[in-house]
């Protein structure tokens, strides 16, 4: 795989000849919008098959699979276009493998009322789908957003584990700490909520349970401890998996790294995975910042993989993008968010030049419009490849996505490309 970065003056017909690739592909794969109009800066990704497949008459996808011994399901993994396809065509080519030397887990974040046809893209590259619909309530209740039977059954149907995320946050990111607290207090609580998820989880036909940890200090880390191992050792007699969401809360301060130095044995030891990711929604009341920086993750999972075994490390990426207006102004200014499309879009239709900050792997650019100043901070191919070489270099389990409600295909052709997803049903 390669990743090219986008020159001045160069189209995406000068890209695909300098590769030697057709420029249907490389518009295909990359999902490009405007193709004709590429920005100077913006990332094109490549990838080699290993092995290929020119579609004949007659062909079947079931029956391609059958010849290679492959899965459908990868397949689709390995040709997305093909979940808004009813049919295949004599002559075009699909990609039956790539030449993977890794396997990895992939956690993908939804909210319930993701859109259909992005679920179905997404689902064959996650091994886990964490669905973002309980909210703990006072006494041990928990409260479900929306109706989410038809997810659950989705996933499954495409050979993803789901997973009942429940947090503390409202539907909108709202705290609600008093809740929180009620819970870690109160033992006769904390058995009611753990009869309550199991109902639920039943029901469902879930797999599993992600606590999402919000609050935790090392004034209070004890209370965490203790009730890591009542909920999970509960659960886990019950057959389901146990996963923690912990916020790193990494602070940089002229230049200086800070985070909390939670002591993670006990949650570490009990859990079949941690994802350290901070949860993002739509809007941003912090200074213009990279939104994923992969220096700081590395320094922060460096501290965590002492306590942690590195196969239930899960590195956390955030797939979004936020738009501030200069100058910045603590308490007043607020960012707002982009998908990842959407920023190369604004750059286009602006006339920027995206920049890359080295430190962080995430690329920005700058413009003026009503002689307002505005900097956008996104990520990029180039932030996902620095990702997975963090998680091969340090023998982690595997990228957790927050969130998958906007397909960012870019993103699944660098993991797709380099590892062999990991399906467990």
């Amino acid at each position: 795989m390669d990743i090219y970065v986008v020159e001045q003056g160069e189209t995406i017909s000068s890209i695909a000849e300098s590769y030697g690739v057709s420029v249907n592909r490389l518009i295909q794969e990359n999902e490009l919008r405007d193709p004709d109009n590429l920005v100077t800066g913006q990332t094109i990704v490549i990838t080699y098959p290993e092995e290929t497949h020119t579609v004949q008459e007659g062909d079947t996808l079931e029956g391609i699979a059958e010849r290679y011994n492959i899965s459908v399901i990868q397949l689709y993994r390995n040709n997305s276009f093909l979940i808004e396809r009813e049919y295949i065509y004599p002559g075009e080519v699909l990609v039956i493998r790539y030449d993977y030397e890794e396997k990895v887990s992939t956690i993908g974040y939804a909210l319930p009322f993701i859109n259909d046809r992005i679920l179905r893209k997404t689902l064959p590259y996650l091994t886990y789908l964490f669905v973002y619909n309980y909210r703990l309530a006072m006494n041990g209740e928990v409260e479900t957003f929306y109706d989410d039977q038809n997810i659950v059954d989705l996933s499954k149907a495409y050979g993803t584990l789901p997973i009942m995320l429940v947090t503390t946050l409202t539907a909108r990111g709202t705290p609600n700490v008093q809740a929180a607290y009620e819970i870690l207090l109160n033992e006769e609580i904390q058995d009611q909520l753990v009869e309550n998820i199991l109902q639920i989880l039943r029901e469902k036909g879930y797999y599993g349970f992600n606590m999402t940890f919000l609050y935790l200090t090392e004034a209070n880390e004890e209370l965490y401890n203790n009730f890591t191992r009542r909920v999970t050792r509960r659960l886990s007699d019950e057959g389901y998996l146990v996963f923690v969401t912990a916020d790193p809360g990494i602070r940089v301060i002229e230049n200086d790294i800070s985070f909390i130095r939670i002591n993670f044995i006990t949650i570490g030891r009990e859990v079949d995975g941690i994802s350290f990711l901070s949860y993002l929604f739509g809007a941003s009341v912090m200074p213009p910042a990279p939104v994923s920086s992969i220096a700081n993750l590395t320094v922060y999972l460096d501290y965590v993989s002492t306590m942690v075994s590195s196969k239930k490390i899960f590195a956390g990426i955030q797939i979004i993008a936020y738009n501030w207006e200069l100058p910045y102004v603590a308490g007043f200014s607020r960012a707002n968010s982009l998908t990842i499309s959407g920023a190369v879009e604004l750059a286009r239709d602006v006339g920027a030049v995206i920049q890359f900050d080295e430190v962080s792997q995430t690329p920005y650019f700058e413009y003026v419009r009503e002689d307002r100043q505005h900097i956008v901070w996104f990520i990029d191919a180039r932030t996902i490849d620095s990702l997975t070489d963090l998680i091969t270099a340090k023998n982690f389990n595997g990228p957790s996505v927050w969130n998958i409600m906007d397909y960012y295909a870019q993103l699944w052709l660098v993991i797709n490309s380099k590892y062999e997803i990991e399906k467990l049903i």
